[in-house]
């Protein structure tokens, strides 16, 4: 979730959408996001929209932030409807581990009241290793929560250094034995490769310690610098190189290798998982143009072919909510064209690819020269990025588009 919000057009204070969006309403998934917008420190790579204690000013506090999700969750039901049950919860921040574990809990227990949970439901948090406890743990477990993914980022300390990141790296093991003793039989890691300074040795020694604690999933991402962060400053100022396009190649190429060699089957570039069964099918939502509710500040929804987006600070997030309004800043209506080009961004980065029909005529003249470069392959009636093609994703996608 971006800090900066996009212009957009005017959304009603009540929250309401166009019929036309309610009537798919869940044919192609229904989630919900939650954003906790809370960290203890802010990492010098993070764009998101996250507040620091001192940044959120008054009337903002992390003991009646659940009452404010809980207030737009109520809303959510007044503007959908009976809608389908929800298929996936999805808590991201931030840091969501910082408000009390029975916070989190109550908040899905109003997702379940209001919205109705399927019986199936993935129910997702993101938590920093030195963010919960045993107890906090269980307390997830039992309140709802079947999938834990924790912010491991590298086990290298002056990797995690040049991060901002403050958490001990001995901590994960720990926290992963206690989130498996709670009762998760859905536990992720997420990495990140390319930081200034580490080394390929650097990145294969936190590929191994992340198998060694055998985890269900694993997201490895490349570093982004992003405009704005304290990182894209200090590179600016010549304190630390830009990430080097061949090396990230190189480190994504080793962590596949890795991560196929201990059981790891890709699905999506940049996420690998032991089975199918566990896979996250939140982010699946996402990729495959579902409808989601974003609930908090600067959160983003989307519901058939309208999307949204929150206020982005928490204070005025707080303000709209206290004062019985949406907490919508703005909103667009997508066309059919956008629709379609997002499905070729998006779906094209799954292993199952992207069906040919959603190519247009110039999409489908072009398709023939990525098979030849060796990037695609063409598999029944979809086209499917080769290992060579995921490193060059991006391209593809512009060549096809």
């Amino acid at each position: 979730m971006p800090s900066a919000l996009p212009d957009g057009d005017p959304a009603p204070a009540d929250g309401s959408l166009p019929a036309a969006a309610l009537s798919t309403l869940g044919d192609r998934g229904l989630g919900v996001y939650v954003h906790v917008p809370f960290c203890r420190v802010r990492c010098g790579y993070c764009d998101f929209n996250t507040y620091t204690a001192a940044e959120l000013g008054p009337g903002v506090s992390r003991q009646t932030y659940a009452d404010q999700a809980i207030a737009e969750i109520r809303l959510a039901r007044r503007v959908l409807g009976d809608a389908r049950p929800v298929d996936t919860v999805f808590f991201g921040g931030g840091t969501p581990t910082l408000l009390p574990a029975a916070d989190l809990t109550r908040i899905v227990a109003a997702i379940r009241d209001e919205l109705g949970l399927a019986s199936d439901a993935e129910v997702t948090t993101e938590a920093n290793p030195d963010s919960v406890t045993p107890a906090d743990l269980e307390t997830l477990r039992a309140g709802g929560f079947t999938r834990l993914s924790l912010g491991m980022q590298s086990s290298v300390p002056h990797v995690l250094a040049a991060l901002d990141r403050t958490h001990d790296p001995a901590n994960v093991p720990v926290a992963v034995a206690a989130a498996r003793a709670a009762g998760f039989e859905q536990l992720s890691l997420d990495l990140i490769y390319g930081t200034p300074g580490e080394s390929m040795a650097d990145w294969t020694r936190s590929l191994d310690d992340a198998l060694a604690c055998e985890p269900d999933h694993v997201s490895a991402y490349s570093l982004i610098v992003e405009d704005g962060t304290a990182l894209a400053r200090r590179v600016r100022r010549g304190e630390l190189p830009m990430p080097d396009e061949d090396d990230l190649a190189d480190k994504y190429t080793v962590a596949d290798e890795r991560l196929r060699a201990a059981g790891f089957g890709w699905y999506e570039v940049s996420n690998w998982a032991t089975s199918a069964a566990q896979r996250c099918r939140h982010n699946m939502l996402y990729w495959r143009g579902g409808d989601w509710w974003g609930v908090g500040p600067g959160a983003h929804s989307h519901v058939g072919g309208v999307r949204w987006w929150n206020v982005k600070h928490p204070a005025a997030y707080a303000e709209r909510i206290g004062a019985g309004l949406s907490p919508v800043h703005a909103r667009e209506s997508l066309s059919a064209q956008d629709r379609r080009v997002e499905r070729v961004l998006l779906e094209l980065r799954l292993r199952e690819g992207l069906a040919l029909d959603v190519l247009d005529d110039a999409g489908r003249a072009a398709a023939p020269d990525q098979v030849e470069r060796g990037l695609v392959t063409v598999q029944g009636d979809r086209l499917v990025l080769t290992d060579a093609g995921r490193l060059l994703a991006d391209g593809v996608v512009r060549a096809l588009l």
